[in-house]
This record gives C-alpha cells, structure tokens and sequence, in this order.
C-alpha cells in the first residue's frame, strides 16, 4: 500500500510539472481509491495523511469523486479513453527497446492529440490552455513534494528516539521522555510529532546507532553528553598514559551503540581519580595482553589488586607438558 501511495502521488505530482503550475480552485478530482482517500463520504471524505500533505505542499486543494456517484467520474473517465484512442492504440503497434524511447514516443503523441483542432472548433487544446487556463495558475513551488514514510517510537531516557529503519536516534525536547511519538520521515528530513504538534526537526541520517542531537533539547544537567565523541575520550585517555588511549580505543571500536561505548570509556578513565593514574595505566596494560576490553574488565583487576602482579620468575623456565591434544605456539602464527 505504502508503494501505491508513492506512485500515486507521483503521478499527481508529475502532472502539475507537466503543466506548469498548479491549479488554485479545483485541483484533482481522484477515484476513491485507498491511495487518496482513506474513508469516503458524500459530504466530507477523510484524505489519506499523506496525500493531503502532498496537497499542502502545493497549495491545492483535493475534491474526491462522491461514492456511488458514476456521474463524477465521467470526465475523468473520458480522458482515459481519448488516451487509449489517441496515444496507446498508435503506440502498441511499435516495439519500444528502452523505457527512454517509450516516454519519447508518448510524449511526441500527446503533442500531436492537443495540438489537433477540437471538433468543430478552431482552436486545438493546447492554445485554449496556453491562452486561458496557464494563467489561471498558481506557481509550482521552488522544491518538489518528498514522499513521507511515517514510524511509531517510544522516546528513550537520554531523551532520543530510534528511527527504526535506519536504526538512527534523533532529539527530541526533554520533557517528551517516556512517550509515544510519531515520525514522519522523507529522504532529506525527519520530523517528529505528539499529539499533532510538531516538536522536532532533523535533517536524515542513516548512519546506524548515531546519534543527531540539538543541544536546545536537552535538560541542563545532560547537555553535557552531546559533546561526547570519540575524540574527547581518546585525548583524555592519551594524557594520561598511551596504554590507556589504546584501552580506549578498543572499546570503541567493539562496541556497537555509541552512548553503550562512552559510557563505558567514562567508567574507566573515572579510575584514574579513584586509584590513580599508575595503577590506571597497569590495569589497562593488564587489560591489553587479556584482550578483553570492557569497563568490568578494569574493575575487576582493581578490585583484585591484579594490576600489582608480577608475573612468575619461573614463566619462562617451566616447560610444556608433551601431550597429542596441545597444538603448541606455532598453530596459531
């Protein structure tokens, strides 16, 4: 349904490029079709969202066909049939080997159907457009209507909600934490909406598990970790020690969601005021030859004084035992 609803507006769309401007009274007479009209009604049908944005964005206004009325559609039905006549019916007798060549020979039929004079007239189509109708209408707009996809979400504690399809997370006011929002998302733009009010407006990202963050939406207490990158934490961690900015690394580098890493990089750089930068640096170079790399991982070798280790004077002296089940160092070169 969503792909009716795209290729139908496009078509809408196409024909008020087509001719130039946009009609100002009534705009587009639509069938009932699910794709313009979400629940018909001889007085006042409900539009379907998107197609009423879309008549927004040009400034036109949508009369749908009244249900059970055939004489509503008889122009529209009208066109279809002088179409097929006077354009498909040539045209079927030709093979066409690319799309390009077919909309050409389309577009070189229709000239020649509202170039010919109407039926005892002596004016043709066009020039009844040309010299009456173009200047009845208003001027297309300076850019072209996107197509909105809408997503329901729920807004997170630090105060984003997650684009689902993109898996992107964008800020909302602070105050909107804990509700249900809805998103509605084009290819350039993501707007997010409570309760038919607009409180968000971010450019797209698809970047997954980034983060698009407007410093205004943030409670003075958390604005602070929209400054968190991974620069910030890589230049604290090297003044403290190389080992340490290397630690830091690898977390950031295994960690999928970027608020997870840096709160993990924040819990380990904080030991260096509690125990110290040395023993910091020990914990982290203890945490390097392990090759696990997490802030549990420093904590535990704090907390078990594993950092003052030293390893055994007879390491190097005890041999390996001869056993067929041990592969020996050289397996893993």
């Amino acid at each position: 349904m969503s792909q009716q609803k795209e290729d139908f507006i496009a078509a809408c769309e196409n024909t008020l490029h087509f001719i130039g401007g946009v009609p100002a009274a009534i705009a587009i007479v639509p069938d009932n079709l699910k794709a313009a009209v979400t629940k018909s009604s001889r007085y006042e049908p409900t539009l379907n969202e998107t197609f009423e944005d879309f008549a927004d964005h040009y400034g036109t206004t949508i009369l749908p066909a009244r249900a059970y009325r055939p004489r509503d559609k008889a122009l529209v039905e009208g066109a279809v049939k002088i179409i097929y006549t006077k354009v498909y019916a040539p045209l079927n007798k030709h093979i066409y080997h690319s799309l390009s060549e077919l909309n050409t020979a389309i577009r070189q039929a229709l000239e020649v159907h509202n170039s010919q004079l109407l039926k005892g007239r002596n004016y043709s189509r066009k020039l009844q457009f040309e010299e009456i109708e173009r200047q009845t209408l208003a001027p297309l707009p300076v850019l072209r209507y996107q197509f909105k996809k809408h997503f329901y979400a729920r807004v997170i504690k630090n105060g984003h909600v997650n684009l689902g399809p993109d898996k992107h997370y964008y800020s909302v006011p602070y105050r909107f934490i804990g509700k249900r929002v809805k998103l509605l998302y084009s290819r350039t733009i993501v707007e997010i909406y409570s309760n038919y009010e607009r409180i968000a407006l971010h450019p797209r990202e698809k970047n997954p598990y980034g983060y698009t963050t407007d410093k205004e939406h943030m409670a003075s207490a958390h604005r602070f970790k929209s400054d968190w990158t991974p620069d910030m934490f890589l230049n604290w961690a090297a003044s403290i020690h190389e080992d340490v900015r290397l630690y830091i690394l690898q977390i950031l580098e295994r960690k999928q969601h970027p608020e997870q890493a840096y709160k993990s990089c924040l819990g380990v750089l904080g030991f260096a005021k509690k125990a110290g930068n040395d023993r910091l640096i020990m914990a982290c170079q203890r945490g390097l030859s392990y090759g696990l790399y997490s802030y549990k991982t420093i904590q535990t070798i704090l907390e078990n004084k594993m950092d003052n280790y030293e390893e055994s004077i007879f390491a190097d002296e005890l041999p390996m035992p001869d056993h067929g089940n041990i592969r020996g160092k050289d397996y893993y070169k």
